[in-house]
């Protein structure tokens, strides 16, 4: 009878401990438009985007909340502009929202995306500032031929820089949805499923966890036709 107490005692803590997945994001705005609007997050299933939460930002303040069965990659929305990614894991995370600049910290996953993104950004400003490195340098009188030459050196050098960077992120992790989650976002500015270097780099030897997610397996399926 002991016995049988402990066992049904064990079995309702691992049902509780199955169910007691937590997540809550605490976030901040310093976007004006945002004050008083509606905040989706939402999750890749069944090849959509499908919601799970939403909040409304109050005096620059909003938070998300609620269970989960596994860590799992979101991304906030405003109507059907994303803002960011977000890895939803046990914890507190702390989501900031600016004009410029997006962060999500407190958990071990959302650390490590804030870094990637942080690196990125850093990119993608230095790219946007060529246009106003061109005109500098045309007023200082350079010659045309060669700003184009010294200006698209600059660019290739930029956007190699970057795709090393996103490949290098995505195989640091295979193993976790982050790996899947950032390969989602860079195939979805491609206009049709298809296996550039950089992907056929990315999916080489990549493991079972990351070429098994829906969206990858999909996604190569897809590309494969359209190559044949």
């Amino acid at each position: 009878m002991q016995n049988k107490r402990i066992y049904l005692l064990l079995t309702s803590l691992l049902i509780l401990a199955s169910c007691s997945s937590q997540y809550m994001v605490k976030g901040s705005s310093s976007v004006d438009d945002l004050e008083g609007k509606m905040l989706t997050l939402k999750i890749y299933v069944d090849g959509e985007m499908r919601s799970i939460d939403s909040t409304r930002v109050v005096h620059g303040k909003f938070t998300f909340g609620g269970s989960m069965d596994s860590t799992m990659l979101a991304n906030v929305f405003w109507g059907d502009l994303s803002l960011m990614p977000i890895v939803l894991e046990e914890g507190e995370v702390n989501l900031r929202i600016g004009e410029t600049q997006q962060s999500a910290t407190g958990t071990p996953l959302n650390d490590t995306l804030s870094g990637f993104i942080q690196r990125k950004t850093q990119i993608d400003a230095r790219m946007a500032e060529l246009p106003h490195l061109e005109s500098q340098m045309i007023m200082d009188g350079i010659d045309y031929d060669e700003i184009t030459y010294e200006l698209g050196k600059q660019s290739k050098q930029l956007a190699a820089e970057n795709d090393q960077l996103i490949t290098r992120f995505i195989r640091d992790n295979y193993n976790n949805v982050l790996g899947p989650g950032i390969f989602m976002i860079l195939t979805s500015s491609l206009p049709y499923p298809v296996l550039t270097p950089q992907i056929e780099e990315i999916i080489m030897n990549a493991p079972p966890y990351f070429l098994g997610h829906p969206y990858v397996k999909k996604y190569i399926k897809e590309a494969k036709e359209v190559k044949e």
